[in-house]
């Protein structure tokens, strides 16, 4: 759905910018404030782990019709936490202004750099997708953007330093999970739709829930935003490949559907058997996990997008 073209604000008390000054190669603070400035945005910064949240929660409840946040996955991931606290959505919009290092959601919905995200907030389409919700071992739902990973993928998330994202980028993602694979074991766990049809039990190396983000990546790896459900993918748990071997990582993380399940759901379970919790990335914010109940909340999130957005990908 569409609404009627125009940005929400257009004064400072009506827009908000809540910017991480440190994130990505740490460069981009001075030209957010200064685009900030030109396009009406009050700028709260964040200091520390945690403060987007609060500082979108205060943005809300003072009256904020349009809440931005600059950063990586894990900014924008907070901004929109403190705005589902504040039970502000989808009254109070949201835009994405990247400046992180993958910045994986703004790539999903056509933000193709910090000046463009003011762009196309002035100027671009507007879209009510969905988001996800997640509780985590009987808690209260935590609200994600583009994925919710566990497994070897979180894995890897959680070794990845912020030196090797500035000198790698999401390269850095990548040599450290092709590291893990030797020494991860699998995890056990049962994947189960709560709408019914057939869910997934076994071994597995990781299971990857996507909103925004459709699993395997690829040129391709938007998910449709607009439908209710969530795509789940399950990598099944197989014995250790020749990492020299390219053909043998396509087969693993490629499209070929040996050892690979795919299903798509408005709510699932997913359930650890044995051994330790599990870490789960929300977003890039880690979690040790035993049980995970996962639902698509549609309608929810109000945003500006770009060109290359597509609403319904095939």
């Amino acid at each position: 759905m569409t609404n009627d073209g125009r940005a929400p604000g257009g004064r400072s008390d009506g827009r908000v910018l809540i910017l991480n000054p440190v994130s990505g190669d740490g460069e981009h603070a001075p030209r957010v404030r200064e685009l900030a400035a030109d396009h009406g945005f009050a700028v709260r910064e964040t200091e520390r782990s945690g403060d987007g949240i609060e500082l979108a929660r205060e943005a809300a409840r003072e009256g904020a019709d349009l809440v931005a946040a600059c950063g990586g996955d894990g900014t924008l991931n907070e901004v929109v936490r403190g705005l589902w606290n504040a039970d502000a959505l989808p009254g109070t919009a949201f835009a994405v202004v990247p400046g992180g290092t993958g910045n994986n959601f703004a790539g999903n919905v056509g933000i193709e750099g910090i000046e463009h995200a003011f762009e196309v907030v002035e100027s671009g389409d507007w879209r009510t997708v969905d988001l996800g919700l997640v509780a985590v071992d009987g808690g209260e739902p935590l609200p994600f953007l583009n994925s919710c990973v566990g497994g070897l993928t979180a894995n890897a998330s959680a070794s990845t330093s912020s030196e090797q994202k500035e000198r790698f980028g999401v390269l850095a993602y990548v040599l450290n999970t092709l590291r893990e694979i030797a020494s991860f074991e699998g995890i056990a766990l049962d994947v189960t739709p709560v709408e019914g049809g057939e869910g997934w039990h076994g071994d597995a190396l990781c299971v990857l829930i996507g909103n925004g983000r459709r699993f395997p990546g690829g040129g391709d790896e938007q998910a449709n935003m607009e439908d209710g459900r969530l795509d789940v993918t399950i990598v099944e748990d197989y014995p250790t490949v020749d990492l020299a071997s390219e053909a043998a990582v396509h087969r693993l993380f490629g499209r070929e559907t040996r050892n690979i399940a795919r299903l798509q759901t408005t709510e699932l379970d997913v359930t650890v058997h044995e051994g330790d919790p599990v870490t789960f990335s929300l977003d890039g914010e880690l979690a040790s996990v035993r049980h995970l109940h996962v639902e698509s909340r549609p309608g929810t999130l109000r945003l500006p997008v770009g060109d290359a957005y597509d609403p319904a990908p095939g």
